[in-house]
């Protein structure tokens, strides 16, 4: 680097320091660097290089030797040591943790865990990432071995009798423990020994209740230090937060990455001289904080890199909140090539979550709340089942988008090339053979020729012989533009409208290389009307750096029922807060920052009992204060409080912050004259795409140089300015002004529509508007998700998300569901279309219904449905309003009455020994909700009929079901003010025939792939455990491209409740089409229109009205899917039911659905210990489980070869034991306890399952249904099935073995954690 980069001269200057802040990324590393002189601040310099290159290795450090040698005119050879003297302080935020974590470049680690939960991680939570993936693909676990510690306690219930207990004592939270199995360190020594001797780096030590109990965790990591490993992670000490299943997974993150960062820190640090020691050097950690380098852990640097552009976009950009009082907030949005980070900021504070997952790994340490969408630059372009698709696939940065001339695929950036957002001219020459030429667009043009060629050709068949004006390249090329805007616009809603926040009243701060090509487009479609861009937008997380504050973060957990009359608890609160405080400070001291340069944050996480929704209370040092804050907060995130809830506090928090000395003067948008678009100089004119009156045209657009531009300059849009690190695009209707510190602000100057034929008489369909209409109503289905879970109540809706939301046609049809349960999805539809038959026109506007009856389209009575009508005026000369269409919501709620707590009965008799039976219900009347109503139903639901168990509950979650229906109402008809009620209908249409095309075209290429006739039949049989035949004829013609499902011969209906009703039929076979299409489309009810089928009346397919059914809906349903694949030779069975367990008594009630093996298919291993098919239910946490009932979970593994053999294997179910503390009403309803999932294609059968009662030496089989009275230590294990295998197992695998099933990805933030949970349920 020869050409000088700084203003000024210091090659002869005196106490020059340099101050540097560095953003390391995957490909590139950003260097922003204060120049400093006698502590005086001179100028910044922003540098970029390739984060890695064989010749000087790291990017960092190289980046530093360059402006050293730049800026002090020092000469400093290549791979000699930097000279650190000059260096005042050094900041770094880094993706070499996450990186390592996705390539699993990790050190060799083993998990030491309590006996009976050697496989904790491996079933996680036993949800599968994607409920329509057959092959149940999920990451790998981090370590590779592990050690079973026979060590156990027990947490003792508030008012247990401690008297007859020997071996109690207090635990960290103040809670009672009992140590039913103390450590035997001998043993231990031995098998920690062995571990190192077989090459063991790192261990991860995760035991049962160590945040409550740690010297059993403390006594394996003394032996283990005393043994020489050089890395050890204590659960209890890295977070020391309940719930052993997210704390293990982040104790075994930081053992498997501390290793490799160190490593990594060392090497960086080894090309400095020993000055280096006196130098400053901090981390970005995932909290938005930065630490000290020795303190850099793995479990708190993922978010790295990220974080700095969280401080930057806030701190740039902060000051337009105090001169705009109409703007509540900012919105981050961080364009790169593979993906786009959204977050938002309030200009008070960061939001902290603390629960988030990057490649399949649960993380509990606090981190900014950051959403991450598969949308940027790089996303590759598809044409798939008529629709425009981009990504989630990249074309990465070799070999790249088509124009960087390396055979890459089409991406988002070829797409802006054709249109001429990007000009090759004014783009960096880094490309072709000696890396010295322009972007290759001839090279673009030729592949989206032949795109458009196809998507032209494919338009032109499907037409029905009507005339179709053929599209051309721009406009293929700019409806994968507004394709990807539209996906990138699905997280800032659902982070904005999503919390009760509009976009209009945000700031879009666009940053990142692509950003500000799209930055328009995203705002005018949310509505947004200011845009900020900063001028180190392209640096941004580096810029960011150098704004951050050290901070240093300590916790302790508690388990503290709040009681605000005890002072002595305030007392012993406030000093573990002092504690941790001063532990802080000490620490921050030892870093030389003074007294007055530090503040601390206090934080309660504080709850209502027996939920476990945590919100963070700051601490002032008034009980009072803390309450009504809680309080407040609750009813305003969550809608609702509760009154006659115990709160607990579950932990205490202090943040410790060391503010940067730094006097900034802040940026302004006041000026008392500007500097007018005539007067600024151009450096050329080039021809652009906008989209103008609805029409795609090519203007002629003026170019700008950034650096030029002066503040108070005013440019309008249709313009292009360009910066060092990007292009920005300023589209029509769009007013652009340089800020006093040379930033960019944009305003609408009016309101730009896309489109202006949506009032046209006819309405053809567009396949970019089918992909952007899809987004929309999925968008709408998942804001109501999101409404849902704010303001539910019950454990069930509002922690494990068993619901589903959906928009329905006029004819009750589906039209958009957000992936929730699969049970729900076929069976929803069949709700509405009962109502419309039955009310007709006597449902009135302002009428709300609820149902859950199965032959109103119910699954099982738990289940309750919400359905609310969209009303609007149909006849504009009328004026006749009529639904246009509804909206619904099914939630599973704790108990509805019935013969058993939990109202899942194993020996049933009718539908009313279920629970309560509601066909059609009005609970809203004229906008009023009927509440006394609902409860004298619920409470007396007539003669010999138990009512609700927990009627509160029921309560509160009908009335927030009605409230997440009003959402769905609001947002429909924002979607109809937006495109008209005509051009949203017909797109609503156009979405399920999308869906009918995909399910014809896999209908043909299984019936070729099967090697059937164009018009045949495959018959196939299963049966129930207690022998009711499932019979299907499958007939598959090709001609017509249609299927006919025959269930005639299916046995009749039972006396038990293993009755399926219709509804959960019909959402058995939707779910199977939707997994046998194997490609992403919108799951409707056009699915079921090349099906017919037939189901005889009065069989266990369809049973009478008064059936008992709640078998049905979690057993039949499981056992229907296999058949269905079967026929379909799609794979083999799976474990064939939801082994359903319950226990309780007049006061509480638990219920739970355990996993299975997975059936394998023709190119995999069938899936370990995880649901399948009809459910995705989490499994209770251990810790809390045990924490709430009176129970014990001594074991919980896989069941090691319970899965068929085969040329690819069945997956293994697993063993789950139960140890019962007081007498107990306890019932199991299961199947394939009798008949073995089946092997296909000649693999053999999975094992049955088993379930077992233990009292004493007398153990008893229980049968796959049964309830039993149990006594205190009585014990049941469930053995579930195991998954069939598929093909002769003599021949060898061709694609893969079991442990290639995986894969890589990656979810971050509060709204992928949200979709993740309501995914897994």
């Amino acid at each position: 680097m020869t050409q000088k980069i700084c203003k000024g001269d210091y090659s002869k200057a005196q106490n020059v320091k340099l101050e540097f802040s560095i953003d390391r990324g995957g490909t590139f590393t950003d260097i922003y660097c204060n120049v400093l002189q006698n502590d005086t601040y001179q100028e910044s310099i922003v540098y970029k290089l390739l984060s890695e290159d064989p010749v000087y290795g790291d990017g960092p450090r190289e980046g530093i030797r360059r402006l050293i040698e730049n800026i002090l005119n020092i000469k400093v050879p290549l791979n000699t040591p930097i000279p650190s003297k000059h260096i005042k302080s050094l900041r770094m935020g880094t993706t070499v943790a996450t990186n390592a974590l996705l390539e699993r470049k990790g050190v060799k680690t083993a998990l030491v865990v309590t006996r009976g939960f050697k496989d904790l991680l491996k079933i996680g939570n036993q949800s599968r990432p994607n409920i329509f993936d057959l092959t149940n693909s999920k990451p790998e676990v981090l370590y590779e071995t592990v050690l079973e510690v026979n060590e156990r306690v027990r947490i003792l219930k508030e008012n247990e009798d401690r008297s007859q207990l020997q071996n109690v004592c207090e635990g960290i939270t103040g809670e009672y423990v009992e140590i039913q199995q103390k450590i035997d360190e001998r043993q231990v020594e031995q098998d920690l020994a062995k571990l190192k001797q077989s090459g063991i780096e790192a261990l991860s030590v995760v035991f049962m209740h160590s945040p409550s109990y740690n010297k059993h965790e403390e006594i394996v990591g003394q032996i283990a230090e005393k043994l020489g490993f050089p890395q050890i992670s204590l659960s209890s000490k890295i977070i020391p937060m309940i719930k052993i299943l997210p704390r293990g997974s982040t104790a075994t993150l930081d053992a498997y990455l501390n290793p490799y960062i160190f490593r990594y820190l060392q090497s960086f640090v080894s090309g400095f001289d020993s000055d280096i020691s006196q130098t400053q050097i901090y981390f970005m950690q995932s909290d938005g904080g930065l630490c000290d380098i020795s303190n850099f852990r793995g479990s708190r640097s993922i978010l790295s890199g990220p974080a700095g552009g969280v401080i930057g976009y806030a701190e740039t950009s902060k000051f337009l909140l105090k001169n705009n009082k109409e703007f509540k907030g900012i919105i981050g949005f961080d364009m790169g090539g593979t993906s786009t980070d959204v977050s938002r900021y309030d200009g008070i504070k960061f939001d902290h979550i603390f629960d988030a997952q990057i490649a399949g790994v649960m993380i509990q340490t606090p981190h900014l709340d950051i959403n991450t969408v598969a949308a940027g630059g790089g996303s590759r372009l598809f044409y798939t089942n008529g629709i425009f698709k981009v990504g989630p696939e990249s074309a990465g940065a070799t070999p790249g988008p088509v124009c960087y001339g390396r055979n890459g695929q089409l991406a988002i950036t070829d797409a802006n090339l054709i249109l001429g957002r990007i000009q090759p001219k004014y783009f960096p020459k880094i490309f072709g053979k000696n890396n010295d030429q322009e972007l290759f667009k001839n090279l673009t043009i030729q592949k989206f020729e032949e795109l458009t060629n196809v998507i032209n050709d494919e338009i032109s068949r499907t037409s029905n012989g009507r005339e179709i004006k053929k599209m051309t390249i721009e406009e293929v090329a700019y409806g994968y533009v507004k394709v990807a805007n539209e996906s990138m616009c699905r997280p800032i809603r659902n982070i904005t409208q999503g919390k009760g926040c509009n976009p209009k009243h945000d700031i879009l701060n666009i940053f990142g290389g692509a950003g500000a090509q799209h930055a328009c487009s995203i705002a005018s479609k949310l509505g947004m009307r200011k845009i900020f861009i900063h001028e180190y937008a392209g640096i941004l997380s580096a810029y960011g750096l150098d704004k951050a504050n050290v901070v240093e973060e300590s916790s302790l957990p508690l388990q503290i029922i709040f009681d605000l009359s005890n002072t002595q608890q305030k007392e012993d609160i406030k000093k573990k807060l002092d504690e941790l405080q001063i532990k802080n400070a000490q620490l921050l001291s030892k870093l030389n920052f003074s007294q007055e340069n530090i503040h601390h944050e206090r934080y309660l996480s504080v709850r209502y009992e027996g939920t476990d929704t945590q919100i963070q209370i700051l601490e002032t040092g008034c009980n009072q204060d803390v309450l009504s804050k809680f309080v407040s907060q609750h009813q305003k995130e969550f809608g609702f409080v509760l009154e006659k809830r115990r709160i607990c506090i579950d932990q205490c928090r202090v943040r410790t912050i060391a503010n940067k000395s730094q006097e900034q003067e802040e940026d302004s948008e006041e000026f008392t004259s500007f500097i007018e678009q005539a007067q600024i100089e151009k450096i050329s004119e080039e021809m652009v795409y906008f989209e103008i009156d609805g029409t795609l045209k090519e203007v002629k657009t003026p170019v700008y140089q950034m650096e030029i531009l002066e503040p108070s300059s005013r440019i309008q849009g249709p313009s292009v300015i360009l910066n060092n690190t990007s292009t920005i695009i300023i589209e029509p209707g769009w007013t652009c002004l340089v800020t006093k510190k040379r930033n960019l602000l944009l305003t609408e100057s009016k309101l730009q529509y896309e489109s202006a034929n949506y009032f046209q008489q006819e309405v053809k369909c567009d396949p970019i508007e089918l992909s952007i209409f899809s987004n929309r109503f999925m968008s709408i289905a998942e804001q109501m998700g999101r409404t849902l879970q704010r303001t539910a109540v019950s454990t069930n809706i509002k922690e494990r998300l068993d619901f589903s939301c959906a928009i329905f046609a006029p004819d009750g049809s589906l039209v958009a569901n957000a992936p929730h349960l699969p049970v729900h999805l076929g069976s929803m539809s069949e709700a509405i279309k009962y109502q419309i038959r039955t009310l007709g026109s006597s449902w009135k506007e302002g009428e709300v219904i609820l149902s859950n009856h199965p032959a109103a389209g119910g699954s099982h009575l738990p289940d309750i449905t919400i359905i609310t009508p969209v009303f609007d005026v149909v006849n504009q000369e009328t004026k006749e309003k009529k639904p246009i269409f509804y909206i619904a919501s099914r939630g599973h709620h704790a108990d509805v009455g019935g013969l058993t707590p939990g109202s899942m009965p194993p020996f049933s008799r009718s539908i009313l020994d279920e629970g309560i039976a509601i066909k059609s219900l009005k609970i809203v009347r004229d906008g009023i909700l009927q509440e006394q109503e609902i409860i004298d139903i619920f409470t007396n639901p007539g003669p010999n009929q138990r009512g609700t168990r927990a009627l509160n509950d029921n309560v509160s979650d009908i009335k927030a079901q009605v409230s997440a229906n009003n959402r769905g109402v609001e947002l429909i008809k924002q979607l109809i003010l937006e495109y008209s009620l005509h051009y949203v209908q017909a797109y609503m249409h156009f979405i399920q025939d999308n869906a009918e095309e995909s399910v014809r075209r896999m209908l043909v290429d299984l019936s070729i792939k099967n090697q059937m006739a164009e018009v045949d039949t495959v018959t196939e049989v299963e049966y129930m455990d207690d022998g009711t035949p499932i019979c299907l004829k499958l007939t598959i013609d090709r001609t017509n491209r249609k299927a006919h499902l025959d269930f005639e011969g299916t046995g009749y209906q039972v006396l038990s409740n293993i009755n399926a009703p219709y509804s959960v039929t019909t959402s058995a076979i939707i779910y199977c089409l939707r997994c046998l299409v194997n490609s992403e489309i919108p799951l409707n009810e056009g699915c079921l229109k090349p099906i017919t089928f037939n189901i005889p009346k009065n069989s266990l397919l369809c049973p009478s009205e008064n059936s008992p059914i709640v078998g049905g809906n979690v057993l039949t349903s499981q056992r229907i899917t296999d058949l269905i694949l079967k026929a379909f030779k799609a794979c083999a069975a799976s474990y064939g039911c939801m082994n359903n367990f319950t226990f309780g008594n007049d006061t509480m009630s638990y219920y739970e659905t355990i996993c299975g093996g997975a059936g394998a298919g023709p190119s995999w291993n069938g899936q370990n210990s995880i649901q399948c098919h009809m459910t995705n239910t989490r499994i209770t946490d251990p810790e809390i489980l045990e924490r709430r009932y009176p129970v014990i979970l001594r074991k919980f593994e896989i069941r090691q070869g319970s899965g068929g053999q085969g040329q690819y294997k069945g997956g293994d179910g697993v063993i789950r034991e139960f140890q019962f503390l007081q007498p107990l009403k306890v019932s199991i309803l299961s199947e394939r306890r009798v008949f073995a999932p089946f092997g296909l294609n000649g693999g053999e059968n999975g094992a049955k399952g088993l379930n077992l009662l233990v009292q004493g030496d007398l153990i008893t089989n229980l049968g796959a249904k049964n309830t039993v009275d149990v006594q205190k230590n009585d014990i049941v294990i469930i053995h579930t099935p195991g998954g069939g295998g598929y093909g002769d197992k003599s021949k060898k695998q061709e694609q893969q073995d079991e442990k290639s099933n995986t894969i890589a990805y990656v979810n971050l933030g509060s709204e992928s954690t949200f979709k993740r949970k309501q995914e897994t349920c």
